[in-house]
Formats: C-alpha cells, structure tokens, sequence
C-alpha cells in the first residue's frame, strides 16, 4: 500500500520530505485517495523524462481544497491531479481556469503557476480517446446514458458528449434536482443534442437507457465492497458498449452485470491513463508520457 499523505504532512519541505529522495512537488487529491493508480503512472514518467521529482497521493477532506492549495502552493508543487470529490470546489479555487474546463465545469489538472493557480480538465478529451480505444467507435456517433451525471466526472463528460454533438444524452442522477443548473447550461450552448434528466428511481429510466448506445457510469457506486450495481438488468442490452470511470475494483457490480447479459464492457483506467498523459502535458509541456504510462499501469494491473 502506497504512503498517503494529509495537509499535517505539508506544513513544511522538512515534514513533507522527511527520508525521501526527491521533493514531492506533484500529488493527486482526492477523498478517499490511497485507492488511486495515479502515483503508479506518473511517478514512471517523470522519472523516464527525467524530471526529479515525487508525486504523491494527497488526502484532503471536503471543503479542505482552498487550504490544500495554499499549502502546495507554498510549498513550491508545480501541480496536482483533483479526483472525487473535489472537482467542482477546484473550479471555484482556481484564480484561473481554462475555457474548456470552465465548459466542462470542473477541473481535475491544477498547476501553479507564479501568477496564477490555472485550472485544466482533461476527463472529457481523456474518455474520448479511451472510448475509442477500448470500443473503436467515436463517441460522437453514440447516443449516452450518463449514471451520477451530477458529480464533476459526470458533468464533464456530459459537456463533451454535447459538444461533440451526440444525438441524444439521458443525464441520470440519485436526485435529479441537483441535475438542473447542468441541464441549464448545457442547454444554453444551443447546440442539437436532446437532453433527458432522470432520478434512478424513475419509471422511464430503463427505456430511456435501452434507447442509448453506450452507458457510463461516473459515480462512486461500485468503489466500496458490498456496493449493487447503479443500474438494474433491465436498462442493459447485449449490444450496449458499457464503461464504468471506476477502475478498482477493476470490475464493478456495473461491469459484472453487463458482461454476464453479453455488452462488451470498459472500466476507468483507459480513461486515466489518457486524462493523465493530458495533464502530464500541462505541466511539461512537449513531452509524450504516454507509452510509459501506459506500461506501468499494465506492469500494476
């Protein structure tokens, strides 16, 4: 089990770095984190590009990010990673965000910069690429059921979905109120997508999901053992593609479900793999990490 770290341990480069090798200047956060293959994958590539520097994976307990960042900040880190759940509290404490995170409305890649903590995302160009990957079929050609639309995973995916001009998105969430300022501003991009909110425990919720092609789930149903799947048999097919963003366990109640009714199935870790090598870009701009990550990731499978 990797080292986890907490806001105790980045109170100074004494604490922080205390029988270490090299200075811990990238983290992921997250809450829970020590579950997370980001250490796994980029920890390889700085090292393969020669970059002298440790990312660690940092626990940081919600409504804690303004602090955590102030912290790296101080601290000299060049960035992080942000995983669930605070991709939308990173958006509000970034000085500056990007157009396309602010599209997608969260950011999960942060960097320090000297004159401003940038915010980045790179979940929705990363899914894309790992749809295609693991299903060989562009996601704009698909009509997508998004399970826990209303997470920042959710809303970012549901935003690429719409700007790549997807004929049809069912949005589906435990509490489909918390959907509505996402339905808004999708809907204000007017763009031709038809757009369809629903709670799980709506009666329509199986024909709307047997009416897509391909079903996501971006919730935490399916990280904790004991967990059901977050959607009944009956909103599966056997010819839906179905990916669930969770990648441990690698195979989900979701997956377990899907594959055992015939679907050809994908977990989260093509999607990390590429939202990584995109965020590794951002901070070390012209660099191809790519292949090393991906290694790694296979080496730890």
């Amino acid at each position: 089990m990797q080292q986890v770290y907490t806001l105790q341990n980045l109170v100074s480069r004494e604490v922080l770095d205390d029988g270490a090798v090299q200075p811990a200047r990238l983290a992921v956060i997250g809450w829970p984190v020590a579950h997370s293959a980001s250490p796994r994958m980029h920890q390889p590539a700085l090292d393969a590009n020669g970059i002298d520097v440790r990312y660690i994976p940092l626990e940081v307990e919600p409504g804690q990010v303004s602090l955590a960042f102030a912290r790296m900040r101080a601290l000299g880190f060049i960035g992080c990673n942000v995983t669930v759940p605070h991709k939308l509290d990173a958006l509000a404490h970034c000085s500056e965000v990007h157009p396309e995170a602010r599209a997608l409305g969260a950011v999960n890649t942060v960097r320090f910069d000297e004159d401003a903590t940038r915010g980045f995302n790179t979940d929705g160009p990363g899914f894309v690429r790992a749809i295609a990957e693991d299903f060989g079929v562009p996601l704009a050609r698909l009509k997508v059921a998004i399970a826990g639309a209303g997470g920042g995973a959710g809303q970012a995916i549901a935003t690429q979905c719409v700007l790549l001009g997807v004929a049809k998105l069912v949005l589906i969430n435990r509490t489909v109120e918390k959907l509505a300022p996402l339905l808004e501003r999708l809907q204000d991009m007017g763009l031709p997508t038809e757009i369809i909110t629903l709670s799980l425990a709506d009666g329509s919720l199986a024909d709307h999901c047997r009416s897509c092609d391909l079903i996501v789930n971006t919730s935490s149903v399916g990280l904790k053992t004991g967990d059901v799947s977050v959607l009944p048999a009956a909103c599966l097919l056997p010819r839906h593609w179905v990916c669930d963003t969770i990648y441990q366990p690698p195979v989900t109640p979701l997956l377990a479900l899907a594959r055992g009714l015939g679907c050809r199935t994908s977990n989260g870790l093509s999607m990390l793999l590429h939202q990584g090598a995109l965020a590794f870009q951002h901070w070390f701009p012209q660099t191809d990490p790519l292949a090393v990550m991906r290694a790694a990731l296979v080496q730890g499978s």
